[in-house]
């Protein structure tokens, strides 16, 4: 595969980090995107040393690609949270840094509150050398289509999108074949996950097992020369999240199916 495809840990949701990581790499996986998004999946300590981790990573054969740092960013605080996480990925060497606008759980956004933040935190991702990926997530970017006119008035280069395949049907009820085209020059990630049902029913099962055109989406992101990273994310049918082993079998599924579309 052209793009380096990596295991989210987001899919062990309900795990800890060393299940995450046996899991990911038993899978079949070389690289992931770590999590660090406080309430939710916590396999990233923003504050622990950097060096604890990375002989985790080393242990399971696993590079970092992405870090996963969602948090509000309608709010001062989050804001500063995400300034964190953009300044872990500068020490760690992470070129980008995916996070939503409202957060991982939220979907009602106040754009205009966002808009009175974001400068800070597109300054400080100029400043560390870092790329700030606004998931496709929640009201505001729940397509690509919505998102372009977000980001032409944003205007700074160092914020760009992590497009979710399935987030777009999930909130604004879209193909992500029909619609990831519109993203091609802002890319920094995409997270390949998988979508059965329609919009706002929560059903992301491994890619390959779902409704989701994932030969039609390699081939607009093969066609557009978009060569950054890929994460697999499984999100299943929400908490409580399945045992372990079924998870890992999962993500093996994903991978095994994506490999099978090489088109490059």
């Amino acid at each position: 595969m052209r793009n380096r495809l990596a295991g989210h840990s987001n899919s062990y949701h309900t795990y800890d980090v060393d299940q995450a990581l046996a899991g990911i790499a038993e899978a079949g996986y070389d690289a992931v995107e770590m999590t660090a998004v406080l309430g939710w999946t916590e396999h990233v300590d923003l504050d622990a040393p950097q060096s604890e981790l990375k002989a985790r990573l080393d242990h399971y054969g696993l590079d970092l690609t992405v870090l996963s740092g969602h948090s509000d960013l309608t709010t001062p605080a989050g804001v500063d949270l995400g300034i964190k996480a953009v300044r872990w990925c500068a020490e760690w060497g992470c070129p980008v840094m995916n996070t939503a606008i409202g957060g991982h759980s939220s979907q009602d956004e106040n754009e205009s509150a966002f808009l009175e933040g974001i400068g800070r935190l597109a300054a400080a991702a100029d400043e560390a050398g870092v790329d700030v990926a606004l998931e496709i997530h929640g009201d505001i970017m729940a397509t690509g289509a919505l998102t372009v006119p977000l980001l032409e008035r944003i205007g700074h280069p160092r914020v760009k999108v992590a497009y979710d395949t399935a987030n777009c049907e999930f909130y604004g009820d879209t193909a992500a074949a029909d619609d990831i085209a519109t993203m091609l020059p802002y890319l920094a990630n995409v997270h390949l996950k998988d979508k059965r049902g329609g919009k706002g029913e929560w059903d992301f099962p491994a890619p390959g097992d779902g409704d989701v055109d994932f030969a039609a989406i390699l081939r607009v992101l093969e066609d557009g020369g978009y060569t950054g990273p890929l994460s697999v994310e499984v999100e299943f049918q929400g908490e409580p999240w399945p045992p372990l082993d079924e998870v890992t079998a999962a993500m093996t599924r994903a991978h095994d199916h994506l490999h099978g579309l090489e088109l490059g």
